[in-house]
C-alpha cells in the first residue's frame, strides 16, 4: 500500500478545483473554435510547455529502459482516446450523463488496483467508493440518465463510459512504470497525445480554423492551467500516492463545478447539494480511513 503524505492530499484538492472550474473556460473558448481542435490546442499547448521544461531539466526520463510500447499505450488513452470519445459522446448524450460516467472511474480502478497495483480491494474501500459514486449521481440529479432521443444515444453512452475505462486503465499502468522522472513522463504522454489527436481533428473537422486572440487566451489558459499542470500533478499523485487515491478527483470535480457554475455563472445551486457533499466526504472518509488516520496523527 503506498503511503498517502499530506502532499498527495493537497494536490488531489488541486487537481479537483482546477478541473471543475475547467468547463467554464471551455465553454468560452468553444465560441471560436471547434471541439476537436479545441482539445489538439490545449494538449499541443500543454506538451510544448512541459518538454521546454523537460528540456531545462535535461530531458531525464527512465533511470532504466522501459517497454515504450507500453509508455505510448498509456498516452494514448490518457489523452488522446478520452478527449476523442467524449467530444463524440456529448453530441448524443446529456452532459449529466458524461459527468456520472466520468465519477464512475474508481468503481473501475478499484478492482484493476486490486489485480495490477497492490492495492487491496477491501470491503469498507468498495463501499466508500459506492458511497462516493451516489453522492455524485444525486449532485448531478436525474437529468443524468433521462433520454434526449438522439438515435445514437446508446453509442454515445457507450463512449463516455469507454473513456472513463481509458483513464482507470491509464492511471494503473503508469503505476506500474520504473522509476521515472515525473516532468519528463507528463511531456511524453502529452507528446504522444498530441501527435494521435491532431490527425483526427483534421480528419473529423478540416484544417485548423482561424481564431481570435481571446480564443488563443482561453487556449493559452487551458494548456497551461488544467492541461499542463494538472496533468502533471496527476503523474505525481499516481506515483506516488496510487491511482485509487488519484480516483478520488472523480467525485471532488462535480461539485467544484457546480460551485463555480454559482459563483460566476450565476447558476442555481441544486437543493441535494449538502446531501450530495455529505455522501461525497462520507465515501472519502470511508475509502481512505487510514490515510486520514495517519493524516491527522490518530495512529
Amino acid at each position: 500500500m503506498p503511503e498517502i503524505a499530506p502532499r498527495y492530499w493537497a494536490m488531489v484538492a488541486a487537481l479537483g478545483l482546477t478541473w471543475g472550474g475547467t468547463f467554464m473556460v471551455v465553454e468560452l473558448a468553444l465560441r471560436g473554435i471547434t471541439p476537436f481542435w479545441l482539445a489538439s490546442g490545449r494538449i499541443g499547448f500543454a506538451a510544448l510547455l512541459l518538454t521546454a521544461i523537460w528540456g531545462l531539466r535535461g530531458f531525464q526520463l527512465f533511470k532504466e529502459r522501459p517497454n515504450w510500447w507500453i509508455v505510448i499505450f498509456i498516452g494514448v488513452l490518457s489523452s488522446t482516446l478520452p478527449f476523442i470519445l467524449i467530444s463524440w459522446g456529448l453530441q448524443h448524450v446529456t452532459s449529466g450523463f458524461a459527468g456520472v460516467s466520468m465519477s464512475a472511474i474508481p468503481l473501475m480502478v478499484l478492482p484493476l488496483a486490486h489485480f495490477f497495483a497492490s492495492e487491496p480491494l477491501t470491503l469498507r474501500r468498495l463501499i466508500g467508493v459506492v458511497i462516493g459514486f451516489f453522492g455524485v449521481a444525486l449532485l448531478i440529479g436525474g437529468q443524468a440518465f433521462e433520454s434526449n432521443g438522439s438515435d445514437l444515444e446508446w453509442a454515445g453512452r457507450l463512449t463516455c463510459l469507454t473513456a472513463a475505462a481509458c483513464y482507470a486503465v491509464s492511471s494503473i499502468s503508469m503505476r506500474r512504470l520504473p522509476e521515472v522522472d515525473s516532468v519528463g513522463l507528463a511531456a511524453v504522454l502529452l507528446l504522444i497525445g498530441t501527435l494521435g489527436i491532431i490527425p483526427v481533428a483534421w480528419m473529423v473537422e478540416g484544417p485548423p480554423p482561424v481564431i481570435s486572440s481571446e480564443t488563443w487566451m482561453w487556449l493559452a489558459i487551458l494548456g497551461l492551467i488544467p492541461t499542463a499542470g494538472a496533468n502533471l500533478l496527476r503523474v505525481l499523485v499516481i506515483r506516488g500516492a496510487g491511482p485509487t487515491f488519484m480516483s478520488l478527483t472523480n467525485y471532488l470535480v462535480p461539485v467544484c463545478a457546480v460551485f463555480f457554475g454559482a459563483v460566476f455563472l450565476s447558476e442555481a445551486l441544486p437543493g441535494t447539494l449538502l446531501w450530495a457533499l455529505g455522501l461525497i466526504l462520507a465515501g472519502v472518509a470511508l475509502s481512505q480511513y487510514g490515510a486520514l488516520k495517519r493524516l491527522f496523527g490518530l495512529t
